[in-house]
């Protein structure tokens, strides 16, 4: 069965410098994203594979991984929140 592509962390070139930022300096958005593009490897190598594949399976797969990029794009998006808001008190 082949599934819709799901969005990637990759497809957010904007996000990129905060992204090597986080990695770098915090460590559970460095194991989140790990696990992340671990889980994006394995559903993409399921999704090419033409032998079957339980749908049950390759579901829960893509809810995982989606769960996984709500959590880093939640960390990403306060991240560069409070990089905004601490610039604008440096202007000040």
């Amino acid at each position: 069965m082949q599934f819709k592509k799901h969005i990637s962390i990759k497809d957010h070139a904007d996000y990129r410098h905060t992204i090597h930022h986080l990695k770098m300096h915090d460590t559970h958005f460095a194991e989140l994203f790990d696990s992340y593009h671990d889980l994006e490897s394995q559903v993409h190598n399921i999704e090419k594979d033409t032998s079957l594949v339980k749908d049950v399976f390759i579901k829960s797969r893509k809810k995982r991984l989606a769960h996984f990029r709500n959590k880093l794009f939640d960390i990403i998006k306060k991240t560069l929140s409070a990089l905004v808001t601490l610039r604008r008190k440096e202007h000040y």
